[in-house]
């Protein structure tokens, strides 16, 4: 199992970036994929995630509006497409990977079962 973030980069604030995260080893159908980002000193928060059905997309209220999630199952690829971006999105993104399971009624809130690398997010202002 391994996923793979890419599509980072220094960036001016209004800009743009889309990061993707190409997952190997299992199938898109039967996990969700949720991105999340950490700044030192902080806490890793969540920032989008995108269930196993693909039909239920989250956000955290700091990116709605600017951030999108999708994904390509022929790809087993899914994407986070960036625009507006802010000083405060700089971090690094890690995109990770949770096992459907029929007890879980939120995604991406019960505990990740698989995490790739990430990729740094750096926005100027």
């Amino acid at each position: 199992v391994q996923l793979q973030a890419s599509g980072g980069g220094l960036v001016q604030a209004g800009g743009s970036l889309r990061l993707s995260c190409a997952v190997s080893g299992f199938s898109l159908n039967y996990y969700a994929i949720g991105w999340f980002r950490q700044v030192p000193g902080k806490e890793r928060e969540g920032v989008s995630c995108i269930s196993s059905s693909g039909g239920r997309t989250t956000y955290a209220d700091s990116v709605k509006g600017r951030f999108t999630i999708s994904r390509d199952d022929g790809k087993n690829t899914v994407y986070l497409q960036m625009n507006s971006l802010e000083p405060e999105d700089t971090g690094v993104y890690y995109c990770a990977a949770e096992k459907w399971r029929v007890t879980i009624t939120t995604p991406c809130e019960n505990g990740m079962d698989y995490w790739g690398k990430g990729t740094l997010v750096t926005v100027s202002s």
